[in-house]
């Protein structure tokens, strides 16, 4: 999670990148999967040396430099990782079916049960719903299940050390140096994604200095524990501190009138009255309630889904800037209490297929052995490995691409 002007570290899809879980190969996460391993690299210890004396003229102390860089070493995966974002860019409608996966929306019911009493009383000190709430942790981290085991020192020192975010990543060194100066946590309990973000919601350094909260009241900010409850209410402070108003949706999907030319975009605010008199109406008919000024946005294109969105919209995009990660996290938000999918239709891909070609061909894919998990529409790496092996057992030319003449010979 980044403070309100972030660089979206992975890109559109931000949280919806690592791992290679589910049908398309893909998770909402940025936790890694195992341990990055640190070499050696005399450059690299180098700047440390060179680091530490600038980090004792902003106040850090001895002591907590030396603790900290006890066992730091360089990650060359790390920068990697950094480097090779781009080519997980996903459509919004990969990025929905993945984020509001049935098992996504199962696991969050259970986590809302779970800890509702933590939940309420979160949404009673700071006023933000339980379920959004729930939503970014389900998107950040999976309900804390993949909170990342990178340890942070280390993670930021490479990224300082390398140069592409220089500037930005030595800000976030020197706040995780602050943090564990204040003694919210300890250097082998900091841990976190390759890319420094932390706990249940992946807060990066400068925005936990800024917003999280000791909830538990035991003295300590700890965003690391598997108690959850730190992280929640920091995530709930985050939102309040930036203007989230209770009872307000953040968005409502909406019919446009034939012939709708817009505008569309957050740029373009009208109140709902003045939409609706634009022939714009909810998904049942209906008017839109006036919840405040309100803009459309059409990500897929006029004939695809479109969605009314408030002020609370624009408060989940100073979590992450991406329109996608907005939809994301509100639309789970609204499956988790309830309210019904997305019921606009998306293009067709590239190929021609939609998603329910996709999850059949998926079905089938599994039904003559050729594994690609839990049918989910999403093209990631193990479905294009089932795909090339089915083409490769049946004579085919070896693509690892869907098609609707291999969903015909899958029938």
């Amino acid at each position: 999670m980044e403070i309100s002007r972030r660089t979206v570290f992975l890109g559109l899809t931000a949280a919806l990148v690592s791992g290679c879980a589910g049908g398309g190969g893909s998770n909402v996460s940025r936790s890694s999967a195992a341990s990055v391993r640190a070499v050696p690299n005399p450059a690299f210890d180098a700047w440390v040396a060179s680091f530490k004396g600038r980090a004792a003229a902003q106040g850090v102390s001895q002591g907590v430099i030396e603790r900290a860089f006890r066992d730091v070493g360089y990650l060359p995966d790390v920068i990697k990782k950094d480097r090779n974002q781009t080519e997980f860019k996903r459509t919004l409608e990969d990025y929905i079916a993945i984020a509001a996966s049935d098992e996504r929306i199962r696991m969050g019911k259970t986590a809302l049960s779970r800890h509702g009493s933590t939940l309420s009383a979160v949404e009673s000190r700071y006023g933000v719903e339980a379920e959004v709430v729930t939503a970014i942790w389900g998107l950040e981290s999976k309900y804390g299940t993949r909170r990342g085991d990178i340890p942070v020192i280390s993670s930021l020192s490479t990224l300082a050390f390398d140069g592409r975010r220089g500037a930005f990543m030595e800000k976030q060194l020197i706040a995780a140096l602050k943090i564990l100066q204040r003694g919210d946590t300890t250097p082998e309990k900091m841990v976190g994604s390759w890319a420094g973000a932390m706990g249940h919601t992946q807060f990066i350094p400068t925005s936990y200095q800024a917003f999280a909260v000791d909830f538990t009241g035991d003295g300590r900010r700890d965003i690391w524990s598997d108690d959850p409850s730190d992280s929640l209410a920091s995530t709930a402070a985050y939102l309040q501190r930036n203007g989230w108003r209770r009872g307000q949706p953040w968005g409502v999907e909406v019919q446009l009138p034939a012939g709708f030319s817009g505008p569309t975009g957050r740029g373009s605010k009208r109140s709902p009255d003045a939409w609706a008199a634009s022939g714009v109406r909810d998904m049942n008919g209906r008017q839109v309630p006036n919840h405040g000024s309100a803009a459309i946005l059409a990500p897929d294109g006029l004939s695809g889904p479109a969605f009314m969105v408030f002020n609370n919209f624009n408060v989940i995009l100073r979590y992450n800037n991406a329109e996608s990660y907005g939809i994301g996290v509100g639309h789970l938000s609204d499956r988790l209490v309830g309210k019904p999918p997305i019921k606009g239709n998306f293009a067709p891909d590239r190929y021609g297929m939609s998603i329910d070609d996709r999850k059949e061909m998926q079905r089938r894919l599994n039904a003559k052995g050729y594994d690609v998990g839990t049918p989910d529409g999403v093209i990631g790496s193990k479905t294009e490995a089932a795909i090339s092996d089915f083409q490769r057992a049946n004579g085919l030319d070896v693509t690892g691409q869907p098609s609707k003449a291999l969903l015909q010979q899958l029938r």
